[in-house]
C-alpha cells in the first residue's frame, strides 16, 4: 500500500517538472549555420554578412535617408519569427512604429547590434543566434535558444 501512495504522489510531480522544465538540453544551442530556415523567411546566409557576434544581416532593401548609428532613436516596423516560419510578433502600418534608443539596452542585443548603420526607409533581415536574444530562457511564445529571424523596416530616426 505504501508503495502504492508514493507512487501516485511521484508521478504527478515527475509530470508537472517535465511540463515547467527550462532545461537548455531540452532545447539544444544549435548555430545558426546548422538551423533550417523555413522557405518562407527567405532566409540566405550565403548573401548575408556574419558580424562577429554570430548574427547574420542582410539589407533587403538599402534605404535612401540618413544613416542610423548608436545613441539616436529608431522608429521601425518589424516582424519577427522562428526558424520554422511562425511569427511570435510584428508591428506594421499603420500602427505608430515601435520607437527604442540604439544603447540604451532596452531591446535585444541583436536588434542593437543589427540596426546600426542602417539608412531610414531600408529593410534588414537579422538572423540573431540565441546568446544575442533572449537565450536559454522561454520569453512567451520564444522557446529556449531560439534563432530568431527578423525583417525590420527603418521609419525614421530621431
Amino acid at each position: 500500500m505504501r508503495l502504492k501512495t508514493l507512487f501516485a504522489a511521484l508521478v504527478p510531480l515527475s509530470f508537472a517538472a517535465c511540463l515547467g522544465s527550462t532545461d537548455p538540453v531540452s532545447y539544444p544551442n544549435i548555430p545558426i549555420e546548422s538551423t533550417t530556415f523555413a522557405s518562407s523567411l527567405g532566409v540566405s546566409l550565403a548573401t548575408s554578412t556574419k558580424t562577429s557576434t554570430g548574427m547574420y544581416y542582410r539589407d533587403i532593401t538599402v534605404g535612401t535617408g540618413a544613416t542610423i548609428a548608436t545613441g539616436q532613436t529608431a522608429n521601425v516596423y518589424y516582424a519577427g519569427a522562428l526558424s520554422n516560419g511562425a511569427v511570435f510578433d510584428a508591428k506594421s502600418a499603420p500602427a505608430t512604429p515601435f520607437q527604442f534608443k540604439i544603447g540604451a539596452g532596452t531591446v535585444i542585443p541583436g536588434w542593437e547590434q543589427g540596426v546600426v548603420g542602417m539608412k531610414v526607409d531600408g529593410v534588414r533581415q537579422l538572423i540573431i543566434p540565441p546568446g544575442l536574444g533572449y537565450g536559454a530562457a522561454f520569453n512567451g511564445p520564444i522557446p529556449p535558444n531560439s534563432v530568431l529571424i527578423f525583417n525590420i523596416t527603418l521609419v525614421s530616426i530621431q
